[in-house]
């Protein structure tokens, strides 16, 4: 019920949005500049003039679905999705085909010198020229030009150029608080229950990126599939990354979308979740058979930890608990609240997230040791005297 609730009150947010005015293109804007001071080293998007900052505004769609996902994906959004198609959507397409056109004119670019996904994407006219922009910046820094090579990375910090910095808190405080939060769950047990804490943080240092990765809002530039694809397929491919994300002008997605893409990334954090499981668990298997090898007073008192039922349960704790959460987390709280308050601040944005996302982090532990508790796969050792 809460469930349901939260997507009614996120679906009526998403409806009542008040409509963006067209995109407007100078075409005498000069480059943008690029700040590499040490506190944006995730970030090469520097702070805009408000000129420059109204280009960005049109990207967010007040129709009816929402999600930066979809701009080549046709699925039908709900509500704006029709209005869209009957109010000229060919003409949209043509004006943002035109003005992405004219930005590369003015970097002195081809369609050629740019990713096939991107090209694709300006001559169908499905982005904006604000989205071109946006990749001339990040391709200004040697380490962005490498990870734009790559579709997943351009995808997401074409969406948002805080991912990096946001991968780099969730996996840099993913230790310290995961190891905190054991320590508060287990007290005095701590030490004695260390080897479920060695497997529970290195299954949190492989598992961390993936939940930073898979949830996040992308700006999609998948080709479309074959048409002889399946129903299922096609369903899925129109689904976006993030089931909250706010969309590009002009696209929507339907609710039934937005339950697919919690569905989907379920399954793949399912699948991250059990094969990181495997690994910690076969690393703590190795631990405590080491220490019955040096110390064999503590045979009798170590058990290996249950692999398979581990890995099971901790693939199902992903694909609920944490898939739900991280939604929320970056196409809500991030996307929805804090970036449209904090957008011309991007060292605040970042503490923000930060302070957040450790937090999110911290309470995932705590829950994760209950959970496992509640399952079976881990039990409470008794303190001796």
């Amino acid at each position: 019920m809460a469930t349901a609730a939260g997507f009614e009150f996120i679906t009526a947010a998403i409806t009542g949005a008040d409509s963006f005015s067209k995109f407007h293109i100078h075409r005498h804007l000069p480059p943008p500049t690029v700040s590499f001071q040490a506190v944006r080293i995730f970030s090469p998007i520097s702070n805009v003039s408000p000129r420059r900052r109204n280009h960005a505004m049109p990207l967010i769609s007040g129709g009816g679905g929402g999600g930066i996902n979809g701009m080549g994906n046709s699925g039908g959004g709900g509500g704006g999705g029709d209005d869209d198609v009957s109010g000229g959507g060919g003409n949209d397409d043509k004006s943002k085909k035109k003005a992405a056109v004219l930005v590369l004119a003015e970097m002195g670019r081809s369609l050629e010198s740019i990713p096939k996904d991107l090209a694709a994407a300006i001559e169908s006219g499905k982005i904006p020229a604000a989205i071109v922009e946006k990749y001339f910046e990040l391709e200004k820094s040697t380490f962005f030009r490498w990870l734009l090579k790559f579709g997943g990375f351009r995808e997401r910090l074409l969406a948002d150029d805080l991912f990096l910095a946001k991968v780099a808190m969730e996996c840099g405080v993913g230790i310290f608080t995961k190891t905190a939060a054991e320590y508060e769950r287990r007290r005095e047990n701590f030490f004695k229950e260390l080897d479920f804490v060695i497997a529970d943080v290195v299954m949190a240092i492989i598992a961390d990126f993936m939940l930073v990765y898979l949830p996040a809002p992308t700006v999609s530039l998948r080709p479309p599939l074959a048409v002889s694809a399946g129903a299922i397929a096609k369903f899925f491919h129109c689904c976006p990354e993030n089931a909250f994300q706010v969309a590009l002008a002009g696209n929507s997605f339907s609710f039934l979308q937005r339950i697919g893409a919690i569905v989907r990334n379920g399954s793949k954090l399912f699948a991250v979740g059990t094969t990181s499981s495997l690994v910690g668990t076969f690393v703590t298997n190795i631990i405590i058979n080491a220490r019955k090898a040096v110390d064999t007073s503590s045979a009798g008192e170590v058990e290996d930890v249950p692999i398979l039922s581990t890995s099971v349960a901790y693939g199902v704790y992903m694909a609920i608990s944490s898939n739900l959460r991280y939604q929320l987390l970056a196409g809500v709280i991030e996307q929805r609240i804090l970036e449209p308050m904090l957008h011309q601040h991007k060292l605040l944005l970042s503490a923000f997230c930060f302070a957040v996302r450790t937090g999110n982090t911290f309470l995932g532990s705590l829950l994760w040791v209950d959970y496992a508790r509640w399952v079976g796969v881990q039990k409470v050792q008794e303190a001796h005297e």
